[in-house]
């Protein structure tokens, strides 16, 4: 129940959000979900070497591209917004040099921060902005979560071999294909009632090509989790660590996604 009641919270905010929400308050909810996730990431790859108040600003640093994304929602503004983050990255370590040990590592980690979650993050915002995003966004997010369940107890009772033991040693190939099976479901339900025209070859395609994207999403963060030593990214949500946790498949599904969108027809 723990784990049930802030998920359903979650779900059901999300959905009122796609469903009734604005573009702008769309954009405004991801920037928010952006700088926390920031903030988890910097708080698990920096530890305690920076103040809250450089932490903030290291933040603000690698939301940058998403909220560039808000601004003008073309893919065209990503590299120039990375290249502006990357050089407030370079401005912020030349600056702090002499109070900090291994700003090369520091540095390297920052940039991770920027294209893994500033970027990758922005293409939320981007999908949203093309027609019928808003229903893409939760056949996308119908696909990650419907793998990561059925992924869990598919391997929970038939799981035996391993997926990536040395990152994440729960995972298993039973269980992703169990997870892959169900996404298949979760996007044609979906589709059938909020994108009729979709054909359905196509979809379970790109469901496909989803879901294995929300697996390289999810052991991504596993990496940097044990890299990090860090159990959770977070704990602003209740049984369900942080927001990080909760977003890591859908940061490597949304620009999958989208620009299967933008340069094909389903």
């Amino acid at each position: 129940m723990k784990r049930i009641v802030p998920g359903l919270l979650i779900a059901g905010l999300w959905l009122s959000l796609l469903l009734l929400g604005s573009a702008s308050m769309f954009n405004v909810v991801v920037v928010a979900i952006v700088l926390i996730g920031a903030d988890e990431y910097i708080r698990m790859a920096f530890g305690g070497v920076v103040s809250s108040v450089d932490r903030l600003l290291l933040d603000c640093i690698i939301a940058l591209p998403t909220g560039v994304a808000c601004l003008q929602p073309l893919h065209s503004v990503l590299i120039p917004a990375a290249i502006f983050s990357f050089s407030l990255s370079v401005g912020y370590f030349l600056y702090r040099y002499r109070v900090l040990t291994d700003c090369y590592s520091l540095l390297s980690r920052l940039v991770m921060g920027i294209f893994y979650i500033g970027i990758l993050g922005a293409h939320l915002v981007l999908l949203r902005a093309l027609p019928e995003g808003a229903s893409w966004l939760l056949i996308a997010t119908a696909i990650t979560a419907s793998s990561d369940s059925g992924a869990y107890f598919v391997g929970k009772k038939f799981g035996k071999t391993k997926l990536c033991p040395n990152i994440s040693p729960n995972k298993t190939v039973e269980g992703a294909v169990g997870g892959l099976v169900c996404a298949v479901v979760a996007s044609t339900a979906f589709a059938t009632f909020l994108l009729p025209s979709v054909s359905y070859l196509p979809l379970i395609l790109v469901t496909i090509l989803l879901t294995g994207s929300g697996i390289a999403g999810d052991l991504t963060e596993s990496i940097i989790k044990r890299g990090t030593g860090t159990k959770d990214s977070g704990r602003c949500l209740a049984g369900h660590g942080g927001i990080l946790d909760r977003i890591d498949s859908l940061l490597f599904v949304a620009p999958v996604l989208y620009y299967f969108l933008l340069f094909s027809v389903i």
